[in-house]
């Protein structure tokens, strides 16, 4: 039996619920060679508090997306693609 197939095995007997744990191990498995994804998830978080013009901008933002006065990202690409 190959390791694949000894992996498919494991996952078919995981205990119901712990398929979430499962996957997200994997992926950390597949991803930890990546020096920037290192990097990102090693970094610190933003520890700065919101200021008032970045608080006034997220506010409009969300106006803005529930108005529908929003561009798709399809439709930039298109623009942008000629």
């Amino acid at each position: 039996m190959t390791t694949k197939e000894r992996l498919h095995e494991l996952v078919d007997r995981l205990p119901e619920g712990s398929e979430n744990h499962a996957e997200e191990y994997l992926r950390y498995l597949l991803e930890s060679g990546d020096p920037v994804l290192a990097a990102l998830k090693s970094a610190p978080l933003d520890d700065e508090p919101e200021t008032q013009a970045e608080r006034k901008a997220a506010e409009e933002a969300r106006k803005d997306v529930q108005a529908n006065r929003v561009v798709s990202h399809e439709a930039i690409l298109r623009e942008f693609r000629g």
